[in-house]
């Protein structure tokens, strides 16, 4: 640390955070880490539910959060908000990977499907017993309807998984819910 920078007080205001940010006080991103990095790793987790990879992931964030600091606007919005925009983006830019796509279909499908359901969306369909509710649907529509609502796939997504017609998907789709409407009734 340089003479001339001044020791920051803990805990760390925002604000003052955000100077040393912007004059690329290496210190600060230190205690930026301590600041927010458990939060961080946690969401960037529940979206790509490995461990390695939501580490990996927290590290391309910080990396990207210190190259780009000189974009972030205060007057838009806090600096937590900020930042978990960018880790959220980059887990979910993660998994929409080909990469991503292909180790994960290396998987056994009972493990695969088993960390589908491990995560923590912020919907949470168990509430309602929605998942109890879509047992009860055909396999094909049950299995669609997991990717899409549980799992996080877009209708695209969910057609280049299961290797079907992105018409085929929504018409699946559209008919389990239309089945999921009358079973809640």
């Amino acid at each position: 640390m340089s003479a001339t920078t001044p020791e920051l007080p803990t805990p760390v205001s925002e604000e003052l955070l955000v100077q040393r940010l912007r004059a690329r006080d290496e210190s600060a991103m230190t205690l930026f880490y301590e600041k927010y990095s458990a939060a961080l790793y946690g969401v960037i987790f529940r979206i790509v539910k490995k461990e390695e990879i939501a580490e990996d992931v927290l590290q391309e964030s910080l990396v990207k959060i210190w190259h780009s600091f000189q974009s972030y606007d205060a007057s838009k919005g806090r600096l937590f908000t900020w930042v978990l925009n960018i880790s959220r983006n980059l887990a979910i830019d993660k998994i929409r990977s080909r990469q991503y796509r292909v180790n994960s279909r290396t998987q056994p499908i009972e493990e695969s499907a088993a960390l589908r359901q491990a995560a923590e969306p912020s919907f949470r369909p168990e509430h309602i017993g929605l998942q109890e509710v879509t047992r009860q649907l055909n396999p094909e529509q049950k299995q669609i309807i997991d990717l899409l609502y549980f799992g996080g796939f877009t209708q695209s997504e969910v057609a280049e998984e299961l290797n079907l017609p992105l018409g085929t998907v929504k018409t699946r789709a559209r008919a389990a819910i239309k089945v999921l409407a009358k079973l809640i009734r």
